[in-house]
Parts: C-alpha cells; structure tokens; sequence
C-alpha cells in the first residue's frame, strides 16, 4: 500500500522544476507511505514519476519504487495483487525476476501481455507504467484504490489524492455537477471531483497518454447475467469456495494483519473466516460511543472476539475526539463523501495502527448481498401495488406481499424515512421511487441556491446507471438497485475506508470484492439473494457456522450510527456556530449559511444535512482559502 504520482509534458517539452514539483507531491502524501519515498525522472525531462512505500509484500530495499524493469520501464503502484505469486511462475520464463514483489509481477506482466495485463490481476491496485514515450495507468476493478488527475498547462499531473494536485492549480473552485451530486447523494456518480477541473479515473478503467493525447477506456465491468439452471444450494456451493479462496488470498502479508469488527454481519463473517484461515491469532478492533444502547454495538463484537479466541481492541469516541479531529478527517479525504462513519472508522483505524500495517473489513456486503433496509422498504411498495394491479408475475418482483410481512420489523427504526418517502410519488415508476428513496436532498431547501445548479443533470446520469440494460439484462428491481449501489455508493465508501486507513499508515482490505466472487455473485437470481425480502439470506444461509446466532439473527444493524445530532444540543452547538460563522461562510457558493443555521432546530434525527454542511465548510476551510498557500509550496520548493 503506498501513494503514487507524476506528471508528464504533453507539449514534450522539457517541464520547468520536475524535481521540486514531485518532491512537493510527495510531501503532501507522506502519511500513505512512511517506510519509503522515490522520485524518478526520464531523461529528457518529459516524465517524472513520484512514490511513497508502506512495506507489506517483500520488505526488503530491492523493491523501492519507483521501480525500473530490465528493459527499461518504469513503474510506481499503490495496492496488493493477491496472484502475484501465481503470475511470478507463470512468467519466470519470460522475465528475469530480481524481485519478490507485486510490483515486479505487474512490469513482468505488462511486458508479456501490454496493457490487458490488468486482465491477469488480482487485487487492489492503481499503478502508473512509463513505457518510452508513453503513460500507462490503470484502477482496480472496484475502485479500491484511488488515482485523481488534472490537465494544466499542457502538462497531465495525476495522484493517488487530490491534495497533491492542488499546488498546481491556477485556482481552487467548486464543480458545479459534483456539489449536486454530494448534496444529493453525499457522493459523485462520475469521474468529477468537488474540486473543479480534477477527476477520478473510474474504477475498472485504464488510461493512455501518447502523442499529448488522453486516451480512456473500460477493461471490466460486471453483468448480471442470471443462471437460471443451477439450485440454491449449488450457488452456496460455489460461494463458499470462493468466499474461502478470497480470504486466503487477502492474508498474503509479510507483515501482522488484523481484523474490522463492527458487530454486524460483513465484518464479524470476514473476522471469524480471517481467524479460521490464519496460523496466528489475528486482533479486532472495534469502535463505540458512550451515548446508550443505539450507538454501541460491542456487544455483539465481544460474541465475536470470544467465539474465535482472538484479542478485542475497543476504543470509545466522544463528542471532543470529533472537536479535536474533524478538520483532520476532512484533510484527509480530499473532499466530503458518504455520510458521518467516517468519523468513527477514522479513529478505529488509528486504533488499528498501534497494533498492526494490515487489517480486512467487510465493506461491500451490503451492495452486492442486498443489506440496506431501504431495498425492503423499496419492495414493500412494490408489492403493495402489484398486490392491487395484480402484476406478481411479470418479472418486476421476487417476494410477494405476504412473504414480506414478516421482514418489515427490520424497518421499525426507519418510520420517519417511510413517513417522508410516501409523502411524496406513491407507486411511481420503479426508477424515480428508487431515486427518492436515495435522495439526501429532500429537506434541503433554502439552504442551497439551487437555481445555480442543474439537479436535471445529476437526474439524468443516475437514471442512465438505474436502467442500464446493458449489466442488467433482465428486469429485476433489486438486481438495478443494488447495481446502482455497487456503481456509485460502493466507491464513495472505499474512497472514505481507503483514506481512513492510509490517514494511519495502515493498509485496509475487503474480501467480499474479489472479483471472480463478484462476478459470480451477478449470476445469482434475485430471487434466491433476497428471498421473501429477507436482507442478505443468501450470505446468511451460506456461512451461518461462522457466526454466532445472535449477530446472525440481527435485525438492528446499526451502520456506525454517530450520536451527531444529540452532540449538536450539547457539546457540539458552539462547535458548528463557530465553524459556519466565519466571514468567508458568508459568500460561499451554492450555500447559504445563515439559513443552514436558521434551520439547525428543525433537523430530523435521520437527516445528513447538518453533516453536510459541516463537511463542506471545513473542506473549504481547508482547501479552498489556503489555495495560496499550495501555490506557494511549488515556489519555495517544499
């Protein structure tokens, strides 16, 4: 796990102080690798390339980076590639290897198959390959592992963080798109950032630059195409296997590995398989809040912990952690994404950094298995007027009314979700209810100025995604739900697990996104993963020996609930006055602070927009009014 950067002249022109700059870049992400740093730089002073190393996989200093192959082909890679050991012998052959690393394996196999050597990876990974006169770059399939590049001055700078970006920019502004996206769904559904003119490469996408041009293309994608022959109980043979096969591979470690332990379901089977599988004992680590009952799972964390024998790690977060820390967790994603959890997984991981350099979480379940109680909600609608249209069997639905009754305890807690979701398009179409039900924004009002932004657009872009019939070929409403989900939320949760971990020096994990696993899992009918409405009775039935029967009867899953609002009539009320009365709050764009305050009594205890607030005025705080700042580090050189 490492950060990586670089810029190269699309001018081929010589660029002016390449050493300074991707020494700059390298300081403004130190903390993603404090074991090692490299610069290099091509000869004629085109191209330079920049890294920092976290030592996992071959500690030795034979694999420093930037990493340059027999036949002269550069290389820097942040990321795990679990087969590399398999991909080392297959192309011994072909390739002198020097090395026991990953990093080695991907020169190998780019000097075997060329750019479809992504095809042959497994893993995690971004990774930047000088190949003579050309840039090769490629994302991990899901998005695990970030990579951000911007354009200026006919030079392309790309990074694994944005912050290492910005002393380049000539001004620090907000995206238009993005910022609606955020209000909307509290993440971007495209390759725009918040930060105007500097973008994401998508996951599962590669990227070309020759001849001062930028070439970008898809090399993965996954399709729902649904086996229709095999039973039940074939499909839980077949995840089984590769549920074992994915977490062996994500042990691969020459250093200690822990394990996330929340005390729901993703996390506790992910811990418990990583203990079965492990030689040694493997640590937990969990995080609670003191505010009661609602806000403290450890309970069933310490079911888990006593049923593998392994050393629970707790620590308790409180409403002062949050004024101490808040401006550092922003610092460190870049820019606002996903929802409060953040907060807690940020300390947690700084927990997890005391003890060991790796640990695997379960982050993913709940797209690809159906965990969100929203997808019930979702179908009991459904049902419901299905029920009165008498339309079961025309491929819409894969529960009936009355089978879904008995699930709808699992909704008890989201009563003022539900209140305000069929307030509004009752039996709409299965897009637009869907695009409600996600909708952030439906108690934003004058807070924003939203003539200045196009909500069509965001609108557009998500029913493109919703009702791609290209990766679900057959209607299915929760095959496009949790194909949304997988899409656009997933990346905007890995974005927050990837720079929680690496805010710590620690490399995080997932299991469940292997891709073969994956893609398997697609050919799943929804039908057999949500069966009756039963959130996750697929994942449940499959790997119930794993997991106590308490945790596996759970109704009440909380999501890292954060006491945010009862610490708003408290500790925190000063806190977020002072922070949104600053003189530069006044004239943000798209915000209007005076009326975010006028309306701070009248949040509701499941809404986001107080955290949205809150993240975006310290992200331009910190980024936004400093802009002179990161300019400056290129003229002094530091």
């Amino acid at each position: 796990m490492c950060g990586i950067a670089g810029i190269v002249s699309l001018s081929k022109n010589p660029i002016k102080d390449l050493n300074t700059k991707l020494k700059v870049m390298n300081k403004l992400i130190a903390h993603r690798g404090p074991d090692d740093a490299g610069v290099w730089i091509e000869a004629t002073q085109q191209a330079g390339l920049a890294h920092r190393r976290l030592s996992i996989i071959d500690l030795s200093k034979h694999s420093h980076q930037p990493m340059i192959g027999q036949n002269g082909t550069a290389i820097i890679f942040n990321g795990e590639i679990y087969n590399y050991q398999h991909l080392q012998n297959t192309l011994k052959h072909h390739w002198d290897f020097t090395t026991h690393s990953d990093t080695e394996t991907i020169l190998a196999a780019y000097d075997r198959y060329g750019v479809d050597c992504v095809d042959h990876l497994r893993g995690m990974f971004a990774f930047a390959l000088w190949d003579k006169d050309r840039l090769f770059i490629s994302r991990d399939r899901f998005g695990i592992k970030p990579l951000y590049y911007t354009v200026v001055n006919r030079e392309f700078i790309f990074a694994s963080e944005v912050k290492a970006l910005l002393p380049f920019l000539e001004n620090i502004a907000t995206d238009p798109h993005a910022f609606t996206d955020y209000i909307t769904f509290q993440y971007p559904i495209g390759e725009n950032t918040l930060f105007k003119d500097v973008y994401q490469l998508m996951p599962g996408h590669n990227l070309l630059v020759q001849n001062g041009e930028l070439k970008i293309w898809r090399y993965w994608d996954v399709y729902y195409d649904i086996d229709y022959t095999s039973s039940a109980e074939d499909f839980q043979q077949r995840f089984q296997d590769l549920m074992h096969d994915s977490v062996t591979a994500h042990l691969t470690s020459d250093v200690p590995v822990g394990c996330y332990l929340s005390g729901g379901l993703d996390s506790s089977l992910i811990s418990s398989m990583a203990s079965s599988h492990s030689s040694t004992t493997i640590p937990f680590f969990h995080g609670r809040f003191l505010e009661g009952e609602s806000y403290d799972e450890s309970h069933y964390a310490k079911l888990m912990a006593s049923q593998c024998n392994a050393p629970l790690h707790i620590v308790d977060i409180t409403s002062t952690d949050f004024i101490q820390n808040f401006d550092k967790l922003i610092y460190h994603l870049d820019y606002p994404v996903a929802g409060p959890g953040a907060f807690p997984q940020f300390f947690v991981s700084k927990l997890v950094s005391q003890h060991v350099k790796v640990v695997l979480g379960g982050q993913g379940g709940d797209e690809i298995f159906g965990g969100y109680a929203r997808y019930l909600l979702a179908y009991f609608e459904q049902c419901i007027n299905a029920a009165i249209e008498g339309t079961y069997q025309k491929g819409n639905f894969v529960v009936t009314a009355e089978s879904i009754i008995p699930q709808l305890v699992s909704l008890k807690e989201y009563k003022p979700m539900i209140k305000q979701f069929w307030n509004k398009g009752l039996f709409e179409d299965l897009d637009r209810r869907y695009f409600r039900l996600i909708d952030r924004s439906a108690d934003i009002t004058t807070e924003i100025c939203w003539e200045q932004l196009d909500r069509g657009y965001t609108f557009e872009r998500f029913l493109k995604i919703f009702n791609s019939t290209k990766n679900v070929r057959k209607e299915s409403y929760f095959d496009s739900m949790t194909h949304f989900d997988f899409k656009c939320l997933l990346p905007g949760l890995l974005h927050v697990e990837d720079r929680v971990s690496m805010a710590h020096g620690i490399e995080a994990r997932v299991p469940f996104l292997d891709h073969a696993l994956v893609e398997f899992l697609a050919t799943v009918p929804a039908d057999v993963k949500f069966k009756d409405g039963q959130m996750k009775i697929f994942l449940k039935q499959a790997l119930a020996k794993y997991i106590p029967s308490e945790i596996h009867n759970r109704r009440d899953k909380m999501g890292f609930p954060v006491p945010l609002n009862e610490w708003l009539e408290n500790d925190l009320k000063d806190f977020v006055y002072d922070l949104m009365h600053t003189g530069k709050a006044k004239n943000r764009e798209f915000i209007n602070y005076d009326a975010v305050l006028n309306n701070l009594k009248n949040v509701s205890k499941y809404s986001r927009k107080i955290w949205a607030f809150l993240c975006l005025e310290q992200w331009h705080q910190l980024f936004h009014d400093n802009a002179q700042s990161y300019r400056n580090m290129i003229v002094k050189g530091e």
